[in-house]
């Protein structure tokens, strides 16, 4: 039972693992130090083989679990501790299915924890106003679109931002009298992420 316990162990890392690249900038939103948002989007490419492992070793667990309470013999003295018990019983093996669950899924749902911080802006003359597309190297995720966005929408001016992880990019609509494309690229730049012009109107 010992040994299906490491094997519990090693499959929350890997889940944990798989997720960090997009747990990370919800947690750095939150602790207010978004410089380091992109510190484990080089774990990306892994990412479907760290599910995949997480996945084997969940159903290895159950399979060791449902096949060790059928052959242990009933003079059997191992399930009278009760510390031990919880750590080697199905509740405590559900538990970590659900903890695995969530954690294999954070990149579906986490962009729901990031705080709206649009601003409602009233534009004095339409001339002011200016698009700017960029390219966005380091997100790997639904919650980094929301990281962007969030920062973006802390500076002055801000019209819209509509960030797309698939495509890599961010369109800014902005009030170029508040703010500036200088300004958005270091926004951007400051969360980890890489910002580069790709068309302006």
């Amino acid at each position: 039972m010992k040994r299906n316990n490491n094997i519990l162990g090693v499959g929350i890392i890997s889940a944990i693992a798989s997720s960090l690249c997009c747990i990370t900038p919800l947690l750095v939103i939150l602790s207010g130090s978004s410089g380091y948002a992109a510190t484990f989007s080089w774990m990306e490419p892994f990412r479907p083989y760290l599910i995949a492992f997480t996945v084997f070793v969940l159903a290895f667990a159950w399979f060791q679990q449902l096949k060790t309470k059928k052959s242990i013999p009933l003079d059997c003295d191992c399930e009278r501790s009760g510390a031990a018990s919880f750590f080697q019983g199905k509740f405590f093996l559900a538990i970590v299915t659900v903890f695995v669950v969530v954690m294999l899924t954070v990149p579906y749902f986490s962009d729901a924890f990031y705080p709206d911080n649009k601003k409602e802006i009233h534009l004095q003359q339409q001339a002011d106003v200016q698009q700017i597309n960029l390219a966005i190297e380091g997100m790997t995720c639904t919650a980094c679109e929301a990281h962007v966005n969030y920062e973006i929408n802390e500076l002055e001016g801000i019209v819209s931002v509509v960030t797309s992880y698939d495509d890599a990019t961010t369109t800014v609509t902005f009030d170029k009298t508040k703010t500036s494309l200088k300004q958005i690229e270091k926004a951007v730049n400051n969360t980890g992420y890489k910002a580069a012009l790709i068309t302006k109107q």
